[in-house]
């Protein structure tokens, strides 16, 4: 049996439920079973709470948030929907309206804000952190082999005669002979013929792992040596050539590249246990 929804509660609460249900069950909550909801509604009343908190501390004070906030976060949650009026229907399936909404969700960029706000008052990692880090977890740093591969591609295209695909393979082969022996020169033929956006790097793909492209061209990359051209290869898109630039073996990735990384964990860890210490020491709902 399905659940039934509350329908005369806040637009907020209602957000929270529907957040809450689509993060435990990936259901909507019009779709869970009556013990569900129960648990999902008592879980969202919970967070409800907490946010109000945080809604009324001296911190949240002087934070608005701008209409283009708003605007951006609406429109990323309508791009989920084929029409506007999808979106209508699935909120007030869901108790909510469109207004209702633009409300809950404003709501929801305060708290989030508030909370930047006090993340930001935790202290700032060091190098040295970092770097015990990198130390005490080289298993987190293992790389597998990865391949600098740039490409040239010509697309298929029926409509134009020059991309059928007799045409498409036959001009990549004519390119393909330009470059023989002649691997420095791919970048600037890849500038001039390449079909792919790419091309305006010279048609760097970058530094890749096995998996990560079409397994039509990831079977011939790893097969290349370093500084080789592969012969033509046809994927779904259309018709490509290789240059396997460099090869960089599996193993520890270097501190260098690394120290982005852990910076940016750490930092997000620091600032986590800073909110959690603020909001640990905010008053109850009732003495608010």
């Amino acid at each position: 049996m399905n659940a039934t929804l509350n329908p005369v509660m806040s637009p907020e609460l209602a957000y929270l439920i529907l957040r809450t249900a689509l993060g435990q069950y990936q259901k909507s909550p019009a779709d869970l079973a009556e013990n569900q909801l129960a648990e999902v509604t008592k879980q969202a009343h919970r967070q409800f709470q907490l946010e109000s908190r945080i809604l009324s501390a001296p911190e949240a004070c002087g934070i608005v948030i701008s209409s283009n906030q708003l605007e951006t976060a609406l429109a990323e949650v309508r791009e989920r929907y084929e029409d506007q009026d999808s979106f209508v229907q699935d909120l007030a399936k869901n108790g909510m309206s469109v207004d209702g909404f633009e409300q809950a969700l404003r709501r929801e960029l305060h708290v989030d804000a508030v909370l930047e706000r006090v993340g930001a008052r935790s202290a700032t990692i060091n190098d040295l952190e970092v770097r015990i880090y990198y130390h005490m977890h080289p298993e987190k740093f293992q790389q597998p082999e990865t391949r600098t591969v740039r490409h040239i591609l010509i697309t298929l295209n029926p409509d134009f005669p020059e991309n059928t695909k007799e045409a498409a393979q036959q001009r990549l082969k004519l390119i393909a002979k330009r470059l023989d022996n002649k691997p420095k020169r791919f970048a600037e033929q890849a500038g001039k013929h390449s079909e792919c956006p790419s091309a305006l790097q010279g048609g760097l793909l970058g530094r890749v792992p096995k998996g990560t492209l079409y397994p039509e061209l990831d079977a011939v990359l790893f097969t290349l040596a370093e500084n080789q051209i592969s012969e033509v290869i046809e994927s779904p898109i259309g018709f490509h050539i290789l240059w396997c630039e460099n090869i960089h073996a599996a193993g520890l990735m270097s501190y260098k590249d690394a120290q982005p990384k852990i910076l940016e964990l750490l930092q997000k860890r620091r600032r986590r246990i800073c909110q959690k210490s603020w909001i640990s020491q905010l008053p109850a709902q009732s003495d608010l």
